[in-house]
């Protein structure tokens, strides 16, 4: 017994030891071709922000964004093709798709075309497209783009179009047209950063790289359910959490001076910011006590699904090598999306400093 526990216990510091040999980060390149590059921009989540809030007041930060000049933008959004999948799950994905998902249903039966049909569709249309399309093309995309889950992108086509050819032709009935309309406005980073950035600088579509394949129901146990929302409660009542509440509301009460909310993003894509977020939120639940692991369980959902976020772009970098990607998350995503980022041999990850001067 003696030499087992012994063996067992010089196998875990060997575990502890063991440093792998091969690292992805180092191996750069370079390829054939221009580099993929990366800006990760953190972002407050606008629709949290009070009355103060104007999207005029984004102005300065979408001209900085526009001067680096993105061939490609993705956004916080869980993708069409996604949420089909994961309505075929309802007893793990109901309360997943009631919260990301938006309904389809009415597109779907404007175009004649489910999400899978539509995500096809979209993809050919694009493959075809023409250098100067016509109003009525522009129209027929972004109804496909609703009928395929993807309203960003239906919102890029409906901004490209002159006020007066904004109508319900093609596709488009007065429902749709509704709903273009009410979400241009939407206090939501998608639609007013990412959409309005894209039509500018005349990209045709966003890319939603959002995941939620990871969420699993609350369970059937309403103590447990509350001993976890406890445990993860309390882990976060940190001074890291305190000083990042304290940063938030400086930054907030500040917003309607000149550049406020420009000085909100560079705050959140300082270089700082990263290490205390993990102090913060998912350091603090590493080390959470309970018998359950419920702090554990937290950051495993985490990580697996900034992994599988990060993979969603890699997928996009792949199909087209070369490409100046933004993308636009939360900002507690930010330090994963440039360690993940960071390790694929084809991708450069830009120091948002200098963009957000």
């Amino acid at each position: 017994m003696i030499a087992l526990l012994s063996a067992t216990g010089a196998s875990a510091v060997a575990a502890q030891d063991y440093r792998p040999d091969f690292h992805p980060d180092q191996l750069k390149g370079p390829p054939a071709g221009a580099v993929n590059e990366v800006l990760v921009l953190g972002t407050p989540h606008l629709s949290n922000l009070d009355e103060a809030f104007q999207p005029v007041m984004l102005t300065p930060l979408l001209e900085r964004l526009a001067a680096w000049r993105p061939t490609a933008i993705a956004t916080e959004d869980l993708s069409g093709l996604q949420c089909d999948s994961l309505r075929r799950y309802p007893s793990r994905y109901a309360e997943t798709v009631k919260t990301y998902c938006g309904d389809t249903t009415a597109a779907n039966a404007a175009v004649g075309l489910d999400v899978p049909a539509a995500n096809a569709e979209a993809e050919r249309l694009l493959t075809a497209w023409p250098a100067q399309p016509t109003p009525a093309q522009r129209r027929r995309l972004a109804a496909v783009f609703l009928a395929a889950g993807e309203n960003g992108s239906a919102l890029v086509q409906w901004l490209r179009l002159e006020p007066q050819d904004r109508t319900a032709q093609d596709g488009l009935n007065d429902a749709l047209v509704r709903r273009l309309n009410r979400i241009k406005d939407e206090q939501n980073e998608t639609y007013l950063i990412a959409a309005p950035l894209a039509a500018q600088l005349g990209l045709e579509r966003l890319w939603s790289v959002d995941d939620h394949s990871a969420d699993t129901p609350d369970g059937a146990d309403p103590a447990e359910v509350e001993a976890y929302g406890a445990a993860i409660m309390g882990a976060w009542d940190n001074p890291a959490t305190h000083a990042r509440r304290a940063t938030d509301e400086r930054l907030r009460s500040a917003m309607a001076q000149p550049d406020g909310v420009l000085q909100m993003y560079r705050t959140y894509n300082a270089p700082d910011q990263p290490a205390l977020a993990y102090q913060s939120d998912f350091g603090a639940a590493l080390k959470e006590p309970s018998p359950q692991g419920f702090g554990r369980r937290y950051v495993g959902f985490w990580e697996t699904r900034n992994l599988r976020m990060v993979a969603n772009m890699r997928d996009v970098l792949g199909r087209y090598p070369g490409t100046r990607m933004l993308t636009i998350v939360g900002a507690a995503h930010k330090g994963y999306y440039e360690a993940y980022l960071d390790q694929m041999h084809d991708v450069r990850v830009v120091d948002p400093e200098p963009v957000l001067r």
